[in-house]
């Protein structure tokens, strides 16, 4: 069965960042938690390796075949075929149907597995290398199904460095690992128990990239066709030729925008932690090596098209997703080039301080590393050109004690509960009739009580039910699930959730009320026709939302996530910024003009890819069967869902919107209301105008104006109590030393009208003793600088030297005056003690 590549975010397994290697979509079949579908299986997988145990991030653009995404050409045997079978499957693949010459092939097996060693004899001809180590024993934990590895090598050449596997020149790029064969004939039980397995499989994995470089004649990854197209984007934006000497980062950029954008297609936004924190680590490493390239305008979100044109046909995601990730990797452009900044001015600045030959310690590399975004390598290259060192021992260590806290833990996600799980593998899928109908008669099949299957089910406890058929509607696509009720002649319970497995199989879980269920107990099901009806409305809603969106902002829209339940639906979908009230309330009346159309709501099922052909919209994170359900709203809305609708728009009655704001980095999010909580909705708003009317004494048409006339009189008064605060504050917190004759005052205060801080500063001024006087104003991350001199001071420290000097500690600096008085600012903050330690080493020592 050839199957399509699962998601890059893994579902159900919390234990993983992303998925890695061609199997993990298969791990609960090779563990024996979930039945096989087909007893043989071949995909290509989507893979990335970035973050969490498999890392290969720090890798790319050093070797000629490391990659953050990369595609694996994986074939599965869930006990169909074996050794022989795989072994000679392979050999024929490269030698006859590849044409590889065999001399260029060598092979590995693990020095234990004698049967491999004899079948590779017997097939090929080949003397296979025995390897000790564990590269070749796969296991997929401490415990687990696991067994021997037997991989095949392509030899570029004697010109390329690096010398056959297990020898110690085994990393260099000479002989590539192309395919790798794991024969999955053991259990790990425990730390020193191995069995065999009942049924021994086979995974096996080759890199697409790999088994191109060797196909196109090339030795390096990054010069096969695909990443030759993208690197000559690249080269459009710069003036530095892609050459061997500058190649690393041409390298760097191209497998990096491969990355970013798949994972931004999947739902993954730049963030600070879990695979947030990884893509953010990504998109930046090629922007800073775009930077080493000289370029300073944004470039990376500019090569999507070239990335779009060239594998969009194989994965339709990144044609359904190319603004939005255009748009994300923009705005993630836009912060970093901020960022690379500040981090280069405080480099600078550390630099300035160290005397030639000096040291940056590692404290100041790893800042500029985790919180700007530096690699490294960047740090020690502009180290090297003033002939400086780094104390590399501190880095790694800060590093270390960084990746102990935030070692990935998992997702957060919960783990299926054991019961469910081994009982969900047993039964038969739950039969749905839901649509149509309101209630079924059904039998229970299973029971669970905690995490404990039970034959019976008694009054006050909480059990997941699961019945051969079923009316209620399973939470999915963003549908909450039906609540209702579960009869016997003796026995009633409450359903307050309906959750559905990947086998088809639907718990219902509530408590029962009364009486006692038994497996084998024939019920009636029904669900609260109120609720259901309700949710129904959002759901319809939100396809008009959807096609509203689209047609007053624009095609590009995609629908990044939703929840619909009987209160309120929410709607997350791609948006370079917020919506202006104006579009707000054009989105608002296209779905109410559809609803006064009473569209009518057509329900079919039909082949996936004809559905999409013709023009159905679907989220691209979702997996479908061959077969789609299809729900069309006239001729505005067509979308593959398998949720519960209205039968005809009308139903809705009204629509209104309740909110519109950012959730994340390129998405927003609005919620709404359609139907009897619409209405309820408008009459809370026309309770509250009337309310409100009624205490401001005027009518519902003047409370606007009233209510401005009482928020500018709020603001006026908020305005001038902030200013006397301020004022207030001059007289308090000021530093004082004395150097010699001279008092020297620095002070820090919130942001202050300047004419009070020159009065202020001149009140410092008087005394008999020459005085300097410094007051720091600060605003947000601004910072404005007043200095006023004494007439005795002036000439050996100039107010107008002194706020040059203190400007050139902030970013975007500017300002002047007279000798006796000076201001200006900058971006950046300052610290009164600092000030006041740089006037007495530079002007009054």
């Amino acid at each position: 069965k050839v199957l399509p590549s699962s998601t890059l975010v893994p579902d159900n397994d919390p234990t993983l960042l992303f998925t890695n290697a061609g199997m993990v979509p298969f791990k609960d079949i090779f563990t024996g938690v979930k039945p096989r579908s087909y007893p043989q299986v071949t995909t290509a997988q989507k893979c990335v390796r970035a973050g969490g145990k498999h890392n290969d991030l720090d890798q790319v653009g050093y070797t000629a075949r490391h990659h953050t995404f990369f595609e694996m050409l994986g074939n599965f045997s869930f006990g169909a075929y074996f050794k022989e079978e795989a072994i000679r499957f392979a050999w024929t693949f490269l030698t006859q149907e590849l044409r590889l010459p065999k001399e260029r092939l060598c092979v590995t097996i693990y020095h234990e597995d004698t049967e491999a060693a004899a079948l590779w004899q017997k097939i090929a001809g080949v003397t296979p290398i025995p390897i000790t180590t564990s590269d070749n024993f796969w296991a997929m934990g401490d415990t687990g199904p696991c067994g021997p590895c037997s991989e095949i090598f392509y030899d570029h050449g004697a010109t390329i460095p690096g010398g056959p596997p297990g020898s110690p020149e085994a990393d260099g790029d000479r002989f590539v690992e192309i395919w790798n064969l794991v024969f999955m004939q053991f259990n790990q039980q425990t730390e020193d128990l191995r069995v065999p397995l009942p049924k021994p499989s086979v995974d096996t994995g080759m890199g697409l990239e790999r088994i191109a470089a060797v196909m196109q004649g090339v030795t390096d990854n990054y010069d096969t066709d695909v990443f030759r197209v993208l690197r000559k984007g690249l080269a459009a934006f710069t003036t530095v030729p892609d050459t061997a000497q500058n190649r690393f980062s041409y390298k760097v950029v191209a497998d990096h925008l491969r990355a970013a954008a798949f994972l931004c297609a999947e739902g993954v936004m730049p963030g600070p932690d879990g695979r947030s924190y990884v893509l953010r680590r990504i998109i930046r490493r090629a922007i800073r090596h775009g930077h080493g390239l000289g370029i300073r305008e944004l470039f990376f979100y500019k090569l999507v098209p070239v990335l779009v044109q060239e594998m969009g046909e194989d994965y339709p995601e990144l044609r359904l997703a190319k603004t939005v990730i255009q748009e994300t990797l923009k705005q993630e452009e836009q912060r970093f080039r901020t960022t690379l900044e500040r981090g280069l001015f405080l480099l600078e600045n550390e630099v300035k301080a160290l005397p030639s030959g000096g040291t940056l310690s590692g404290a100041v590399a790893f800042k500029l590393y985790d919180t700007y975004g530096f690699p490294l390598d960047l740090t020690e290259a502009l180290l090297r050109d003033r002939r400086l060192q780094l104390d590399k021992e501190a880095f790694f260590s800060a590093l270390k004690e960084q990746q102990a806290r935030t070692r990935w833990a998992g997702s957060g996600d919960k783990r299926e509960n054991p019961a469910l799980k081994a009982l969900a593998t047993r039964l038969p899928a739950t039969h749905f009739c839901g649509y149509d109908k309101e209630e079924a008669t059904a039998s229970i099949l299973g029971l669970v009580h905690g995490t404990e299957e039970v034959a019976q089910a008694k009054a006050g406890e909480e059990i997941y039910f699961c019945l051969d058929t079923t009316p209620f509607y399973a939470t999915s696509g963003g549908q909450q699930a039906d609540r209702g009720t579960l009869q016997t002649a003796q026995a009633s319970a409450c359903i307050q959730d309906v959750q559905k497995t990947a086998e088809g199989v639907f718990w219902h879980i509530g408590q029962v009320t009364s009486g006692t269920f038994s497996v084998g107990d024939s019920v009636v099901a029904r669900w609260d026709k109120k609720r259901r009806e309700q949710t129904a409305a959002h759901h319809s809603a939100t396809h008009l939302l959807q096609a509203a969106l689209r047609q007053v902002i624009g095609e590009q829209v995609t629908q990044k996530g939703s929840s619909i339940d009987v209160e309120r639906l929410r709607f997350d979908f791609n948006a370079p910024g917020p919506l202006s009230s104006e579009k707000l309330e054009e989105v608002e009346a296209c779905v109410n003009q559809w609803i006064r159309e009473d569209l009518p709501v057509v329900v079919s099922e039909q082949e996936k890819s004809a559905a999409l052909a013709a023009g159905a919209t679907a989220l691209f994170s979702e997996k479908y069967q061959d077969r789609v359900r299809v729900v069309q709203m006239g001729l505005v809305s067509k979308e593959l869902c398998g949720g519960t609708h209205v039968p005809s728009t009308g139903h809705l009655g009204l629509f209104c919107l309740l909110s519109e704001g950012g959730i994340g980095s390129g998405v927003r999010r609005i919620e709404a209301l359609a139907g009897e909580a619409a209405y309820q909705q408008v009459q809370r708003m026309r309770k509250s105008l009337k309310e409100g009317a009624r205490l401001l004494n005027t009518t519902e048409e003047n409370l606007p104006m009233v209510l401005a006339e009482v928020l500018s009189e709020r603001e006026r008064f908020r305005r001038e109590s902030a200013q006397q605060q301020a004022l207030e504050a001059l007289s308090t917190d000021i530093l004082e030393e004395t150097v010699g004759e001279a008092v020297l005052l620095c002070q820090k205060v919130a942001a202050v009208v300047p004419q009070d801080i020159r009065r202020h500063i001149d009140t410092l001024k008087k005394g008999s003793s020459p005085r300097l006087a410094i007051v720091l104003s600060e605003e947000g991350d601004q910072t404005r600088v007043y200095v006023g001199v004494s007439e005795r001071l002036k000439e050996k420290c100039a107010a107008t030297d002194l706020l040059n000097t203190l400007l050139s500690l902030l970013r975007e600096g500017g300002g002047g005056g007279r000798p006796d008085f000076a201001q200006g600012g900058g971006r950046g903050l300052l610290a009164p003690q600092e000030v006041l330690n740089l006037v007495k080493k530079f002007y009054l020592h």
